[in-house]
């Protein structure tokens, strides 16, 4: 584990409540806010501020609202990763385009006339 990272699957869930809301503690002063002015700003209460830094569950939409308030909404980019496009993917896609193309009328098919029945001889 390098300096400064944190390996959030040894913590127990209380422990990691405990460190985003020391996170989000060290994010609102390193911005010079007071805990009444997130609060107003994410439009909650101050008690809710003081909760989520202090690791006492709160609500996700809260910990949102902080955040945005704070300006750092930005730490949750790592919540989400777009997929790598694999070999495998590529060609399932260029599939599934291919079905999805337009399908063209046929040709009008020959209409089968049946052979006329041949004059009967008359040797």
């Amino acid at each position: 584990m390098s300096e400064g990272n944190i390996e959030w699957k040894f913590l127990t869930d209380q422990e990691v409540l405990e460190k985003l809301g020391a996170e989000v503690r060290r994010m609102r002063l390193e911005r010079n806010l007071a805990q009444s002015v997130v609060a107003e700003r994410a439009g909650v209460d101050r008690t809710t501020v003081v909760k989520i830094e202090a690791g006492k569950a709160s609500n996700m939409l809260n910990l949102i609202q902080v955040l945005r308030a704070i300006g750092r909404l930005d730490v949750l980019d790592n919540f989400h990763e777009e997929p790598r496009l694999t070999p495998m993917m590529a060609l399932e896609q260029e599939a599934k385009y291919y079905r999805k193309q337009r399908k063209r009328a046929s040709p009008p098919k020959a209409t089968i006339v049946p052979p006329k029945p041949k004059p009967k001889s008359t040797w």
